[in-house]
């Protein structure tokens, strides 16, 4: 027999009943029934019930026994007791009758309880992140993140792309987010970077004729902490294609992603066809880029309705054409409690308040708008929204460009507080149609809004002819449930056109060659059209796990703050290391 185990911990069934065996792996639990022992034993597999009795020899050893010791056991396969199975277990029909026991490794006093998935405080989950990773819901989620991983590989060589790895030492881009920083020891006063994304390198194989790549890439952003990436470090799906349009792309694309979603969604729908979504309708009807499309609530223009209206806040402000009046539908939201509890939340958003009307019994509008505007307005607004009695509407006024955020958060508030939010689907969606440039209110100047590297819709000619703010560009991202979980673009290929684009940004010939020298000099020798797209894989796992918090599906995640409480990081080093990088300190003042 093995020195370790015959079989795993879940592995046993009523097939192996009568048969001697051995099973290696961590005590979960240990109850005493009158006499008798019983222990869960558990390893990566699953769990087996082991009982032992007062007359086995083993049964001293067995009472020292304490949770996350490590043993291996001996003993026969027997069937549980008659009412004792337990269904939730795929071992649950069997049990293991003890014969004899070896501690392999000794566990001293939990700092946290691996039993159980309750609540712990994340400092000390990430610090013994080890004994985190043994509880069976991260350990689930680790698992099922491979899984994903394995199902997008498959996905993307059976539609004919092919894998290559970047480099992760790799030049400064000053552009997009800070660089990590590596100094070079044999080229003093000189340092790499680790790549924000493989953006460079994925375009340059293109230039090199190999037409499909893609990548389960590592990508690194020194950044500040945000709710909706991990601190440091992150994954995509990092993917290009060349002679493509973006239809190409989406055609290529969406079976890869949606067979994913399909695979692990565990029979929630998935979306079938995805919309294309313009990215200034999804901010007019949704206020976000990324749409929650669970929600059907739908934002729309009533500006017409109080132009000349009685209610003068609105009117004035409409006597300024940029300025519109949007509403938000509260199917079922037509009580004056609920309606105070919604200005009271715009209020604590920052905000004066969130205008109402409310439709009572009869089809009569209510409060103050209401009675401001008169019944015919307050009908019209009813008809527009298609809404009907015991509804309300929730109205955002001024200029869309510094209100949108707040009523897309408007909107969201309203379908969790009125529970119109399907949380068993995912809807997925493309959101197309982004400007190329925007203006930047503290410089003072034109800025790319996005990827500098886009297409401009109209090539050329667009950059020579038309307005910048109203270029868009062939960028387009994957909204799904809420979230932005990739983003792309069809690649500004032509070097002309690329200098012209970074010339209305601001940026000279000089800078281009400087900062992307080796891809503006590859695009003078013959570049394809081509394009792509990064999806990240931890929001992608994320939402396939039923979790919103991006730390419950990473191996080894930092904290807020960007330290990894385990190892110790970021952490002081020797001077002779500092000396052998040519390196001094100059630390801030306290």
């Amino acid at each position: 027999m093995h020195r370790y185990r015959s079989h795993t911990c879940g592995a046993l069934r009523e097939a192996d009943i009568g048969q001697e065996v051995r099973l290696s792996g961590w005590c979960h639990r240990i109850r005493d029934h009158g006499g008798l022992l019983f222990i869960d034993l558990r390893d990566h597999y699953g769990m087996t019930q082991c009982v032992v009795d007062p007359d086995s020899k083993a049964f001293g050893l067995a009472e020292k026994l304490r949770a996350e010791w490590v043993v291996k056991i001996d003993g026969k396969v027997r069937r549980r007791p008659e009412g004792t199975d337990n269904a939730d277990l795929p071992t649950g029909m069997v049990e293991l009758f003890i014969a004899d026991i070896e501690v392999l490794g000794e566990a001293g006093e939990l700092p946290m309880p691996v039993f159980g998935d309750q609540e712990y405080p994340e400092e000390i989950r990430l610090k013994y992140r080890f004994l985190d990773l043994r509880r069976e819901k991260l350990h689930q989620n680790i698992m099922t993140r491979g899984a994903i991983v394995d199902s997008m590989r498959a996905r993307m060589k059976t539609a004919g792309f092919f894998e290559f790895q970047t480099p992760i030492l790799t030049a400064s881009s000053p552009e997009g987010a800070r660089d990590f920083l590596v100094p070079s020891r044999i080229h003093p006063g000189k340092f790499y970077a680790l790549p924000q994304a493989p953006q460079q390198y994925k375009q340059l194989l293109m230039m090199s004729g190999f037409d499909r790549y893609f990548q389960i890439a590592p990508c690194f952003r020194d950044e500040d902490p945000r709710a909706d990436r991990l601190p440091g470090e992150f994954y995509q799906l990092d993917v290009e294609m060349s002679f493509v349009t973006q239809d190409d792309v989406f055609a290529a694309m969406e079976p890869v992603i949606t067979g994913v979603f399909e695979d692990f969604a565990k029979g929630k729908p998935v979306t079938k066809k995805w919309p294309r979504i313009p990215f200034a309708e999804s901010l007019r009807k949704y206020g976000t880029d990324k749409p929650d499309l669970r929600n059907p609530l739908v934002m729309q223009d009533v500006s017409e309705h109080f132009r000349g209206s009685g209610f003068k806040v609105f009117a004035r402000m409409l006597e300024d054409a940029t300025n519109q009046v949007w509403a938000i539908p509260g199917p079922g939201g037509g009580s004056r409690a609920f309606c105070d509890r919604m200005n009271s939340w715009a209020q604590g958003e920052g905000q004066p308040g969130l205008g109402y009307i409310m439709w009572r019994e009869g089809g009569e509008g209510a409060g103050p708008l209401a009675n401001n505007i008169g019944p015919e307005r307050t009908a019209a607004i009813r008809e527009q929204l298609g809404l009907k009695e015991g509804d309300a509407a929730f109205f955002v006024a001024g200029d869309p460009q510094k209100f949108w955020k707040f009523a897309g958060l408007a909107r969201t508030k309203l379908g969790e507080e009125l529970n119109l939010i399907d949380k068993d689907r995912f809807e997925l969606a493309w959101i197309v149609d982004f400007p190329m440039y925007e203006y930047n209110e503290e410089d003072k100047k034109v800025d790319f809004s996005h990827n500098p590297f886009s297409m401009p819709q109209g090539g050329m000619e667009a950059l020579q002819t038309q307005d910048p703010l109203t270029i868009n560009a062939f960028q387009y991202d994957i909204a799904c449930n809420g979230y932005e979980i990739a983003s792309g673009g069809i690649r500004n290929h032509r070097p002309d056109a690329m200098v012209k684009a970074f010339e209305i940004a601001g940026y000279g010939e000089e800078t281009v060659i400087e900062r992307f020298g080796g891809m503006y000099r590859a695009f003078q020798y013959g570049a394809p059209p081509h394009g792509g797209m990064a999806a990240g894989v931890d929001r992608i796992v994320m939402l396939l796990c039923g979790t919103n918090n991006l730390r419950e599906i990473s191996l080894f995640p930092m904290n807020q703050r960007a330290e990894d409480l385990l190892m110790g990081a970021p952490s002081e080093v020797a001077l002779k290391q500092l000396r052998e990088l040519h390196i001094r300190l100059n630390l801030p003042q306290n």
